[in-house]
């Protein structure tokens, strides 16, 4: 049997197509950004024909860089940016409207009424989530209310609906496969995590009709295969997760108290509590990590807006860098003497505070700030609230692992973790070890995983787990006082920048 494996890596500002052997090693990859479109200020859309199109010519790009034909390939694993949402004709497969992306703020008018309806705690209870427009269900619901035409037709049973996943899934198998997989749906403020099925009562509550959404399936199960037309022969599609539940698989974080953070646009830290769904003391979110062979497996993740486009913003927005991997030399460069806190609230603030409306600002400024200290609260600002998620996580989970909730250790991926000043910062504000793997694909391996898995082609989760490697392990440097003074700092700026 073939053991090659493709994993489809749609993100948020570019797709990805890796292919990896049977020793996990990657064979071959394609890449494409894509166009970002802003039509009001807090609103983000994505063309999903600019998503679809990326896929297919970037899953063309690995296996002609790997020198493999789609015969060579044992099956295809899907991660997505999460929440981003799309509605389609299911007779054409055309798209009603742009994507609505995970960042888009449109629907905190329809979140405030929810919650001002006292509708908040049964959304929690079933979802783990906290109303707020980060999540599909309400972008569903404005879609349907501002398309013309778009609740009838939905109403009719001629839209459907779906993450980014279940789009590609659709597009992939001709029309013939309308699905997602757990951890998607769990995102959506309509799937009772705990009964693991759509919710009617939510699903009234937004306005949506249940026969827009997709079947749910495991993370590691049968999607059907690839038209034969797109690449000369069928690929069985057998593995689906969100991309932050894909990391955490990718990082072998299997074992209740494992916790890993990836840094993309976005940071996102997620916590194992296996079996057992932790509601939330603190504003995390309670989730799906994954569910295979029937069997969920819980985590506790905290969401971070602005992480890596705090940088793209040095970059794009104030041109003080022309690449993203010089920020951390600048940062360096800065005078520690200057104590300046950028709070990026660009698109609001995520866990812990979940405020829609605050808006990003910058403290301490005296006439002697430059570019390097701009960058040193940019990469700062991502240690910062990796703190505030860390902290929450381990008050959530105090007691329920032996009591050593003080002695996690994290585990990193995303594109920031190439910058060792970055890395040393977290470690120091974190107070707490950051591992970073041998393998930084950790989004892609993951799903890759699960198909490969899936299919027989390659090993199981523990000795998957066995083959994890430490590239560099970053120890915490900064005095205690030190670190204090910078957090009292940080709380503070946050303080003023929040809108209630």
């Amino acid at each position: 049997m073939t053991r090659f494996v493709l994993a489809i890596d749609q993100g948020t500002t570019s797709t990805r197509s890796i292919i990896f052997d049977g020793n996990m090693r990657v064979a071959g990859i394609g890449q494409l950004e894509f166009p970002q479109h802003y039509p009001r200020s807090g609103w983000v859309e994505h063309d999903p024909e600019d998503i679809w199109d990326t896929t297919v010519e970037t899953m063309r790009l690995a296996l002609a860089g790997a020198g493999l034909g789609a015969r060579d390939i044992a099956a295809i694993g899907i991660t997505n940016q999460r929440e981003t949402v799309i509605l389609w004709d299911r007779e054409t497969g055309r798209p009603i409207h742009r994507a609505i992306v995970w960042q888009d703020r449109r629907t905190a008018d329809l979140c405030e009424r929810l919650r001002a309806a006292g509708h908040e705690g049964i959304f929690a209870e079933r979802t783990g989530l906290l109303l707020d427009p980060y999540f599909s269900g309400t972008k569903i619901a404005w879609l349907l209310d501002n398309v013309y035409g778009a609740r009838q037709r939905a109403e009719a049973g001629k839209v459907l609906a779906g993450t980014i996943d279940t789009f590609l899934i659709w597009r992939l198998t001709g029309g013939r496969v309308h699905a997602t997989d757990a951890t998607n749906a769990s995102r959506t403020l309509l799937y009772d995590i705990r009964k693991n099925a759509w919710d009617g009562e939510l699903a009234r509550l937004l306005g949506i009709p249940l026969s827009l959404l997709p079947e749910v399936r495991d993370s590691a199960d049968d999607y059907g295969v690839s038209d034969r037309s797109l690449f000369g022969a069928e690929i069985p599609i057998r593995g689906v997760a969100g991309d932050q539940q894909a990391a955490t698989i990718g990082q072998a974080c299997f074992q209740p108290g494992m916790m890993k953070c990836t840094y993309g646009t976005g940071s996102f830290a997620v916590l194992n509590t296996g079996s057992t769904l932790v509601p939330s003391n603190n504003r995390l979110l309670a989730t799906i990590a994954y569910r295979l062979n029937g069997e969920t497996t819980y985590a506790l993740e905290g969401s971070i807006f602005v992480a890596g486009a705090a940088v793209q913003w040095l970059r794009d927005g104030l041109k003080i860098i022309r690449e993203a991997s010089e920020s951390g030399r600048l940062a360096g460069q800065a005078d520690n003497t200057q104590a300046i806190y950028l709070v990026p609230a660009f698109v609001g603030l995520g866990a812990p505070h979940w405020d829609a409306e605050a808006r990003g600002a910058i403290f301490g400024l005296t006439r002697n700030t430059g570019p390097a200290e701009l960058a040193r609260a940019a990469l700062e600002s991502v240690a910062f609230q990796t703190h505030d998620l860390v902290d929450a996580m381990r008050k959530d989970w105090q007691g329920r692992d032996g009591g050593k909730a003080h002695e996690t250790v994290l585990r990193v991926d995303g594109g920031m973790v190439a910058s060792d000043w970055t890395m040393q910062c977290i470690a120091d504000i974190l107070a707490a070890p950051v591992d970073r793997p041998t393998i930084l694909e950790t989004t892609a391996l993951g799903v890759a995983w699960l198909a490969g898995s899936a299919i027989g082609a390659w090993p199981g989760q523990e000795e998957f787990a066995r083959q994890w490697s430490l590239e560099r392990r970053f120890l915490p440097q900064m005095p205690e006082d030190i670190r204090a003074h910078k957090l009292a700092g940080w709380r503070d700026s946050v303080r003023r920048t929040l809108s209630r």
